[in-house]
């Protein structure tokens, strides 16, 4: 849990006090609390902003060197007081940018004393006899009194002095350590590239370097340093003496392992953060084009609603158990998990041997987690959907594996959760035409790139026209042509069925217009689609009714369908949407009647006018030997049952003359299919209306 904000004046308070009790400040308490009070105000301005100024934070810590407070102390407890008094995802690095500014500032500091003292040992070795021993005297005091370790060694770095500093750094005497070399100090395995520049110095080849390295003491343990080494060289220039200056760093090293940790792993599980993942996934694709790299991202499956019922302390201990158990698989080199926020994790193998290792790993993740999980008296299930990608480097990046994961861990969870599923560039190819034609929606009702087929409806007895079907087609910029099937799915999951039904209706109806006043009694009947999502508006039934009105044509001349299963579910407010339309005068239907429900005793109570027999059945009324005697009696008594309840029977699919003969024998009243026409523009239909 995040820690109860605490405002500007009271931090500065508190941290007056820290400093005073850690240093001695040669200032009165007001004016000391004057100047926390501006080192506050910089914290808490980095704290607020979207990026930390890690430049102006590192001039508190430089602004605390200058105010002479350059203990170890000052530093650890004013670490300590903003982890316990400050919160926000920029603390640690706030804090690691102070750290910086204190101990640059405070190395300079020394680094300035280390000159003095340099400077002093090369008087005590020049000029003439009387200045020597001034010299010599006050280099004698700097390297006795010294707080920082002072060692002088010959020309090949064998030790010929030390303080007492020095000596205590390393755990030995300042006489055992006479007579020792460079190189018996120096850690075991230490890089090659670090001893360079004391050959270089050997040589005569380099005056001076400053370095950190790990040394080791008498005990064999390490010792962190800052190392400053100056050359005296003889009256021929030739490298005589080396004077080295040590500061121990360890607790400083120390620190800044600590904020490193804490800004590469999460708080709560121990586990590698989104930063520390990102660092690995980028170096294994540095590795070369050779290289494989794998990703399981997961999410654990009803999460939410265990925060939600039991607690979040319960969560968080459930989060760490998960942890924990995704941990102890993850034992092999060249592995991470890694926790990316709130229940999600994910485990990346930098060198992946192919696709069976991840398929491999993905169902021990989701065996490791079907043992239930006891918290607080509870026994928790949990389980996960993982999405897995395995691949080479070459012509990819970090981005795009990880923007692959997370559809394909989204994958896992449409098609059922608990469960893996594997990365399909097809797969996603599909998706994101989808997407992109959902995107592409809303522009495309303002811009009219929809437009209005439509298909006869003919009177069985007489193949007379008596209706069309208007149906929506989009003409994609892009993609072309589109029917019905690739988009109304899409419309009406964003709820842009709502005004592409609208505008539908709306050409539907000027459409009708145009053919009354061109045929008059003898134009057809329009049909036109109505999702489940448009009965749900509460505005359709004005929307039609201003429509119709705009439009100047009767009630009767509209036919809204709708299919079974949508019309079969209509209660509340949706019910009384269809009365409503049917208070109108305008016709309804039942699209695909006898896939569904096919509740012929339910329609005595709904406003409908006519059914429309799915193109499912026209199959078993084609001709011998392809007729099937139980479609034939199923549509003859679907016909026989909606004339005893007064409703008119549309067929749908009609392709051959043996069906239109068959339903018409039945007794089903028109028909409609390819047999007839297919959907067409207003042109094709009226070469039924018009005289040969």
């Amino acid at each position: 849990m995040d820690n109860a904000p605490v405002g500007p004046d009271a931090f500065a308070e508190t941290w007056t006090a820290v400093l005073a009790s850690t240093g001695y400040v040669a200032l009165d308490r007001t004016t000391l609390l004057d100047r926390v009070r501006a080192l506050t105000d910089v914290v808490y301005a980095a704290l607020s902003s979207d990026d930390v100024d890690t430049g102006a934070v590192e001039k508190v810590g430089t602004a605390l060197v200058e105010l002479s407070l350059t203990g170890a102390a000052t530093l650890a407890a004013t670490i300590r007081l903003f982890g316990e008094t400050l919160s926000g995802p920029r603390l640690p690095a706030l804090q690691a940018a102070l750290s910086t500014g204190f101990l640059t500032a405070l190395q300079d500091r020394i680094f300035r004393d280390q000159e003095a003292i340099r400077r002093a040992a090369l008087e005590a070795r020049r000029g003439v006899e009387a200045a020597l021993m001034a010299s010599e005297a006050r280099f004698r005091a700097m390297f006795t009194q010294a707080a920082i370790g002072i060692v002088i060694t010959n020309a090949v770095g064998s030790i010929l002095e030390v303080n007492a500093s020095f000596a205590a750094m390393f755990g030995y005497s300042q006489t055992d350590l006479v007579g020792m070399t460079v190189a018996d100090l120096r850690f075991p395995d230490e890089p090659a590239a670090m001893r360079e520049p004391f050959k270089q110095m050997v040589a005569g080849e380099r005056d001076h370097y400053r370095m950190e390295r790990l040394l080791k003491k008498a005990d064999g343990s390490g010792l962190w340093v800052d190392q400053s080494v100056s050359l005296v060289r003889d009256e021929t220039g030739a490298p005589r003496f080396m004077v080295g200056m040590i500061e121990d760093i360890t607790e400083r090293h120390s620190l800044e392992e600590r904020l490193r940790h804490q800004a590469n792993h999460d708080p709560l599980t121990g586990l590698g953060n989104r930063a520390l993942f990102t660092e690995r996934l980028n170096a294994a694709f540095a590795l070369g084009p050779d290289n494989r790299v794998g990703v399981c991202y997961l999410d654990l499956d009803g999460f939410k609603v265990i925060n939600d019922s039991l607690g979040h302390d319960v969560g968080d201990e459930l989060l760490v158990a998960v942890a924990a158990r995704l941990d102890a698989l993850v034992t092999a080199p060249h592995r991470l998990v890694a926790r990316m926020g709130g229940d999600e994790f994910v485990v990346l193998v930098e060198r992946s041997s192919g696709r069976a290792e991840l398929v491999e790993l993905a169902e021990r993740i989701l065996a490791a987690l079907t043992e239930p999980v006891s918290i607080g008296g509870h026994r928790l299930s949990v389980s996960a959907s993982v999405g897995v990608v395995e691949r080479a480097v070459a012509g990819t990046s970090p981005a795009e594996t990880m923007r692959d994961a997370d559809v394909t861990l989204y994958w896992a969870k449409a098609d059922g959760k608990n469960r893996w599923a594997d990365y399909d560039a097809d797969r996603n190819a599909r998706e994101v035409a989808r997407f992109t034609l959902s995107a592409r929606m809303p522009a495309a009702v303002e811009s009219e790139e929809f437009y209005v087929d439509y298909q006869p409806i003919v009177r069985l007895s007489d193949n007379k026209l008596v209706g069309v079907e208007a149906l929506v087609r989009w003409a994609h910029p892009e993609f072309g042509r589109l029917g019905p099937d690739q988009f109304i799915g899409l419309a009406e999951e964003t709820g842009l069925i709502v005004p592409i039904g609208r505008w539908v209706l709306r050409e539907a109806a000027g459409q009708a217009r145009r053919w009354r006043d061109t045929y008059g009694a003898s134009a057809p009947r329009v049909s036109v689609n109505l999702a489940a999502r448009q009965i749900e508006e509460p505005t359709l039934v004005a929307d039609v009714r201003t429509i119709l009105a705009a439009a100047d044509i009767p009630a009767g001349a509209i036919q809204l369908e709708l299919t079974e299963s949508a019309i079969m579910e209509t209660t509340g407010k949706p019910l009384s949407t269809l009365h409503g339309l049917a208070d109108l005068g305008v016709r309804i239907a039942i699209d695909d009647f006898g896939t569904g429900y096919s509740n012929l005793a339910y329609l005595r109570h709904l406003p409908v006018h006519a059914i429309k027999l799915a193109g499912s059945f026209m199959e078993g009324l084609r001709g011998i030997p392809a007729a099937d005697p139980a479609d034939s009696q199923i549509v003859t008594s679907l016909v026989s049952l909606a004339h005893v309840l007064g409703l008119e029977v549309i067929a749908e699919g009609v392709e051959e003359p043996q069906q239109a003969d068959r339903l018409g024998a039945i007794g089903c009243d028109s028909a409609q299919g390819w047999l007839y026409a297919k959907p067409g523009p207003p042109e094709d239909v009226e070469r039924w209306l018009d005289p040969a």
